[in-house]
């Protein structure tokens, strides 16, 4: 049976990262407004997460310790802290948005407003955190996951014309109505969304929760190559998706509810059903990535017990961070600030720290004498330079364009 759930957090990871709140509107917001236009940015992004991934799970392995603490202590307790209060900074309006995506799933479902939920969120996923064991919940929230591929049957089902939609993809241009820094933009907001730092972070120190040894490459290798190219192929289905009910129209994407809606078209009521499972699915568990990513990155930096190996009380450090998290992500969700807004602006300076999170892993990727046989091989390294430039040109320009597009808007 543990063999049937091995990929399980591979698949908690790409749903909480390739598919959260903000991922599920922006997605479809791309699809919208550009077609198919962006899904190459989504490719690239795969391909970036699963290589940071793949080389954040083989230091794990070799190290037992989490691949981010221990390329900091490579470079200094000035640094480290840095890029710690960042992460978490970033992490933490993230957490809001995500509690807020899990009230919105709910409102969709009781069409009772989504802010009466939030509290109610809030106390659910302090009990869960407090009383379920780790790989159970990666087992359940990666598995409910999966209910998010009926936005690829949708696709099948909206019956495209097949040649339309690979122009579209093959046109990496914006439309005649939509400017070059807007198009730029979104490209920013996509690559900071699914390339979140926080999802190799996870993954890493998850892979350390799970007791991963050199000898687990293989299950290692599986969560990366079928976990994130899955959420990858999904958010590609969701623009999709969006591009063919919303783009003729010229209807702009605004709500989650219209992230829905392409489904509900194309199969009905129970359709839409099963894509609310999966929004509430991915959301909620885009929360908890969220918070034990936060909590991770506070808790190795200074030194704290952490994790859900061990009884809560001999982690009360990192579980009492856990509960402010929350109960400050809570409050913040309730003074009715657009979670969606949030997430877009929080993705976009993301997108700025990209390159002081990878650069650590692939240099501790690197050190033979620690990985010996796990270290990055050529392949690994080539795909990971790329990725490093592409981090650095968007960490340049995530910000103006964030400025002068008005956050997509203008």
């Amino acid at each position: 049976m543990s063999r049937i759930f091995a990929f399980t957090l591979g698949v908690m990871s790409a749903t909480g990262g390739f598919l959260d709140i903000g991922d599920l509107v922006t997605d479809a917001q791309v699809g919208a407004r550009f077609g198919l236009g962006l899904a190459w940015v989504t490719v690239l992004s795969a391909i970036g997460i699963v290589c940071f991934a793949d080389m954040a799970g083989r230091i794990a392995m070799r190290t037992r310790r989490p691949p981010m603490s221990v390329a900091r202590s490579r470079l200094g307790p000035r640094y480290g802290l840095a890029t710690m209060l960042a992460s978490v900074a970033i992490t933490g309006l993230l957490i809001m948005a995500e509690i807020s995506g899990v009230a919105l799933a709910i409102e969709l479902a009781t069409s009772v407003h989504y802010l009466l939920w939030i509290p109610v969120v809030g106390v659910f996923v302090l009990v869960l955190v407090w009383l379920t064991p780790f790989e159970a919940m990666e087992r359940v929230y990666g598995i409910m996951g999966l209910t998010t591929a009926v936005f690829i049957l949708a696709v099948w089902k909206l019956g495209p014309d097949w040649s339309q939609l690979w122009e579209s993809a093959t046109t990496p241009v914006p439309p005649a109505d939509e400017s070059w820094a807007v198009y730029l933009f979104f490209l920013c907001a996509l690559i900071g969304a699914q390339m979140t730092p926080y999802e190799s972070d996870f993954f890493g120190s998850g892979a350390v929760e799970s007791r991963w040894r050199p000898k687990d490459k293989a299950e290692m290798r599986v969560n990366v190559f079928v976990g994130f190219p899955l959420g990858a192929l999904i958010a590609i289905a969701i623009q999709a998706c969006a591009y063919l009910v919303f783009f003729e129209p010229g209807v702009h994407v605004e709500h989650l509810s219209q992230t829905t809606l392409p489904v509900a078209v194309a199969l009905g009521k129970l359709g839409l059903v099963v894509a609310i499972v999966g929004v509430f699915a991915v959301t909620f568990g885009a929360t908890l990535e969220t918070l034990f990513a936060a909590g991770y990155d506070v808790s190795q930096y200074f030194g704290w017990s952490y994790g859900k190996l061990q009884k809560p009380v001999r982690a009360s450090r990192f579980m009492t961070l856990i509960a402010i998290l929350v109960v400050a992500a809570c409050a913040l969700a309730l003074t009715t600030i657009n979670p969606i807004t949030v997430t877009i602006v929080a993705v976009v300076i993301s997108g700025m720290l990209l390159p002081f999170m990878f650069v650590p892993l692939m240099l501790m990727a690197n050190d033979r004498k620690v990985m010996g046989d796990l270290a990055n091989g050529r392949l690994a390294n080539l795909v990971g330079s790329v990725m490093i430039g592409v981090c650095v040109l968007v960490s340049a320009a995530a910000l103006p364009l964030l400025i002068i597009t008005r956050g997509g808007s203008g």
